[in-house]
């Protein structure tokens, strides 16, 4: 697994019905629990393949998606609400707060991922 700490997008493979894993980048934060959290929008294609299917991988990543590592098997699953935004605001201050507000012109329904490695 890599250092959680050190890296600043983590990216997410989901899986559609026929097995093909679709690749995300995304911001996360580390909660103290050992999971870690991403928010979404409720009806993103992602959540939706989570919700059916909780298995992914993870890697971290660039900004643009290239993989930086190694892939780690986790568990997902999709929380209604947006819990994870503080920590989110914490780690990606100012670029949250200003898409929280940008977010607040076009609202739409959101969710957080809890996302929990797997142990190897």
């Amino acid at each position: 697994m890599f250092d959680i700490h050190a890296e600043k997008y983590l990216s997410l493979e989901s899986f559609r019905r026929d097995g093909t894993g679709v690749r995300t980048p995304l911001w996360f934060a580390a909660g103290g629990d050992g999971a870690l959290y991403v928010t979404s929008l409720w009806d993103s294609g992602k959540t939706k393949r989570i919700r059916r299917n909780s298995a992914v991988r993870i890697a971290p990543c660039g900004m643009l998606g290239g993989v930086t590592g190694d892939w780690s098997e986790a568990t997902a699953t999709v929380i209604e609400g947006e819990g994870a935004s503080a920590l989110l605001g914490r780690k990606y201050w100012p670029w949250k707060q200003l898409l929280n507000l940008v977010s607040r012109l076009r609202p739409r329904r959101r969710c957080t991922i809890r996302i929990v490695p797997t142990a190897a």
